[in-house]
C-alpha cells in the first residue's frame, strides 16, 4: 500500500494532539506538516501546541505554519473551548516551552505553494475550523484543483450538535469558511458526529494503556483528563469520543466507516440553524453529490485500532529513549 502524504489543519485541542500521535504511530501515512488555525483555543495556543506536541514526539523535523486567528466573519467563541480542552488546550499535559518556531509563512500561503508545487500529490486533512482552508480557495483558485482529496472533521448530519442543538463545533465556528470548501469541487470526504460519537474511548481503555510505563501513555492520559471530565459532567459517560482521530480512519482502515455519496451543504442564514450540516437526501435540490459522508461506523473496532497503535507506538518510543536515538527519528514509519 502507497503512503499517504498529508498535510493537517488543524487547532490542538485534546483529539487533535490524539490524532497527531495516531498519524505518527501509522506507516501508511506520511505526515509533512501543520498548519495552525484558532478553534478549541487561540491561534497562539494553538501553534504553541502543535510544535510542542511535534517536540515532544521527536519530530521536528514535520514544519508548523501558523494560520487564521479569527474566523472569515461571525466572531470567535473566545474562551468557550477551555472548558472541554482545558486552559492550555491539552489538558492536564505540561509539555516544555518548544525550541522550533512557526515558518515565517502564513498556513493560507503555505497551504497554497505545497498543493501548486505538487498538484494532485497531497491530502489534507482538516480538523478545525475551516478558514485556512477557505482563504486558499479563495487567494488561489488552482488550490483546489490541486488537491488530491479532503478529509474533513465536521458536521452533524443525521445527529444533533454539540455546540448549538444543530450545529458540530467546527463548521459552526466558521460556517461561511465551510460553505466555501463544501463546494469547493474538491474531493471530500466528511467524517461528521454522526461517526465519531460512536467512538468512545474510556477510563478503562486509556488504563490499559498506561499498563505501559511510556511517556506516550502518560501523554494520552494527561491530554484526555480534562476533556474525559466534561463528558463526564454534561453526558454521563466516563471517556470521550475520538472526533478527530477518526478522520484518520479514512486512510489507514476505510473498511470500518459507511460512507454514502450526497449533495452536503451548510447554513449560513444567519438563525438558530446557523452552521447546520444537511445532506439531502432525497435529491431535491438537483445539485451533484460534492462529498462521501461517514454515516455510520465501527466504532469499538475503531477504538481497539487506536489503542493498538499507541501501545505499539508506546513500546517504540520506550526502546528510542532506552538507546539514546530519540533524537533521531527520521519519519513516521512506526515499523522502521
Amino acid at each position: 500500500m502507497p503512503t499517504i502524504r498529508i498535510i493537517l489543519d488543524t487547532d490542538p485541542g485534546a483529539d487533535d494532539a490524539l490524532a497527531i500521535l495516531l498519524m505518527l504511530a501509522s506507516p501508511e501515512i506520511q505526515l509533512e506538516a501543520l498548519t495552525t488555525v484558532q478553534g478549541n483555543v487561540s491561534l497562539e495556543k494553538t501553534t504553541r501546541n502543535a510544535l510542542a506536541l511535534l517536540e515532544f514526539l521527536n519530530a521536528r523535523h514535520i514544519q508548523v505554519a501558523k494560520g487564521c486567528s479569527t474566523p472569515l466573519i461571525k466572531p470567535p467563541h473566545g474562551t468557550q473551548g477551555e472548558e472541554v480542552h482545558g486552559k492550555s488546550g491539552l489538558g492536564q499535559a505540561v509539555l516544555p516551552e518548544p525550541k522550533n518556531k512557526p515558518i515565517e509563512a502564513h498556513a493560507v500561503d503555505y497551504l497554497i505553494e505545497r498543493f501548486l508545487a505538487e498538484p494532485g500529490e497531497l491530502t489534507l486533512f482538516a480538523i478545525g475550523p475551516l478558514t485556512n482552508v477557505a482563504l486558499a480557495i479563495r487567494k488561489e483558485p488552482k488550490f483546489a484543483q490541486s488537491v488530491k482529496e479532503l478529509v474533513i472533521m465536521g458536521g452533524a448530519v443525521r445527529s444533533g450538535g454539540n455546540i448549538t442543538p444543530l450545529a458540530e463545533f467546527n463548521i459552526h465556528e466558521d460556517p461561511h469558511a465551510a460553505h466555501i470548501v463544501f463546494n469547493s469541487g474538491i474531493p471530500i470526504t466528511l467524517i461528521p458526529l454522526d461517526a465519531t460519537y460512536k467512538c468512545l474511548l474510556t477510563s478503562a481503555d486509556v488504563d490499559r494503556l498506561n499498563k505501559i510505563d511510556s511517556p506516550i501513555a502518560r501523554l494520552v492520559h494527561d491530554v484526555t483528563a480534562d476533556y474525559m471530565e466534561f463528558y463526564l459532567k454534561y453526558e454521563g459517560f466516563n471517556g470521550c469520543a475520538l472526533h478527530d482521530p477518526l478522520t484518520v480512519a479514512a486512510v489507514i482502515a476505510p473498511e470500518l466507516l459507511t460512507l454514502e455519496k450526497h449533495y452536503v451543504n451548510v447554513d449560513i442564514s444567519g438563525g438558530i440553524s446557523t452552521g447546520k450540516t444537511y445532506a439531502d437526501f432525497m435529491k431535491v435540490a438537483k445539485q451533484p453529490t460534492n462529498m462521501q459522508v461517514a454515516l455510520d461506523v465501527k466504532g469499538r473496532e475503531f477504538v481497539e485500532l487506536f489503542i493498538e497503535r499507541m501501545e505499539r507506538l508506546a513500546y517504540q518510543f520506550n526502546e528510542e529513549i532506552a538507546s539514546g536515538k530519540e533524537q533521531e527519528r527520521p519519519r513516521n514509519d512506526i515499523n522502521a
